[in-house]
């Protein structure tokens, strides 16, 4: 079984069920070294003319080291019998452990940058924009202290779709 390529026109994808309620993994970085992060927070649109995505992640993630290092990363979407690897994925680090090996996940290298064999679906995003998330910027402010006590904000990327691979049946 391998992936064929769509446009992103021809995507069969609800974000609100994709993203919010089965997960996806962010993962960015090359054959040498590379590290992938659950995420349930991201959007699906079109800005400057182009197929996007907006994903966003906290400054403590090791994700985000390889994200901000490379001008490509991959949102990745699985069948429900993952949902435990995407939890470990979620929990664990990968300063401090092999999460892919724990989650019994195979990388899959695509345009110079990562993804895994067992995604039902593959995005291959290049970078577009990043912004920090700051306080002043809260209109209502009890999003503000409900989701940061900490003042960890997200940073916010946007990324155009530079391809779509679904899983071959």
């Amino acid at each position: 079984m391998g992936f064929k390529e769509i446009s992103a026109e021809e995507m069969q994808f609800n974000p609100f069920t994709k993203i919010g309620k089965e997960w996806m993994l962010v993962t960015a970085g090359d054959e040498k070294k590379h590290n992938t992060m659950t995420a349930s927070w991201g959007g699906v649109g079109v800005m400057w003319g182009k197929n996007v995505v907006s994903v966003y992640i906290r400054p403590q993630r090791y994700t985000k080291e390889f994200v901000d290092a490379n001008d490509t990363f991959t949102l990745s979407f699985y069948d429900e019998k993952y949902k435990k690897a995407l939890g470990i994925c979620g929990s664990k680090s990968g300063r401090d452990c092999d999460k892919e090996a724990e989650a019994g996940l195979t990388p899959y290298y695509v345009d110079g940058t990562t993804a895994f064999e067992e995604a039902s679906m593959i995005l291959v995003c290049k970078k577009q924009y990043h912004q920090a998330m700051a306080q002043e910027h809260f209109d209502v402010p009890e999003n503000d202290t409900k989701w940061y006590p900490d003042q960890d904000y997200h940073t916010m990327y946007m990324a155009e779709i530079v391809k779509v691979l679904v899983k071959e049946v």
